[in-house]
């Protein structure tokens, strides 16, 4: 079972998440905020990381770039669900911004579960571990 670390300060988030991942049969541990994030990542391997860009705490893209350098091994799914108080001026592109430091996706709140599980499948599926590929060879 596919262990991923979902890590945002919305406990809604977290719990929508957790309950949609579960269903789909993959083990998941929550943490609300990056330094509970942090410490999960010393604690436990993960096969996917699931960050919010923007928490208290961490200031902006400091949470992917921190997560991508403890575990590079991992793939990194960022979110962001930032609002413009202002539509009219132009907005810096915080998603395309957070792939240049290390995530290997992005997602824009609010997502679908659809969306949510397919970006999880790429990514497992682009980072199997080298047990995945030495089996698929024998099979191949």
């Amino acid at each position: 079972m596919r262990h991923i670390l979902v890590v945002d300060d919305d406990p809604m988030v977290c719990m929508a998440i957790e309950v949609y991942l579960q269903r789909n049969d993959f083990r998941v541990t929550i943490a609300e905020g990056g330094e509970a994030g942090l410490r999960a990542l010393e604690h436990e391997q993960f096969d996917l990381m699931i960050i919010d860009i923007f928490m208290p705490h961490m200031r902006g893209f400091e949470s992917v770039r921190i997560f991508h350098e403890r575990a590079p091994a991992v793939p990194l799914i960022a979110m962001s669900g930032y609002a413009f108080a202002n539509l009219n001026s132009p907005a810096p592109d915080f998603l395309r911004m957070a792939l240049e430091l290390g995530a290997a996706r992005c997602l824009r709140k609010p997502f679908t579960p659809h969306a949510l599980l397919a970006a999880i499948n790429d990514c497992l599926a682009e980072h199997r571990p080298y047990g995945d590929l030495a089996s698929a060879a024998r099979l191949g």
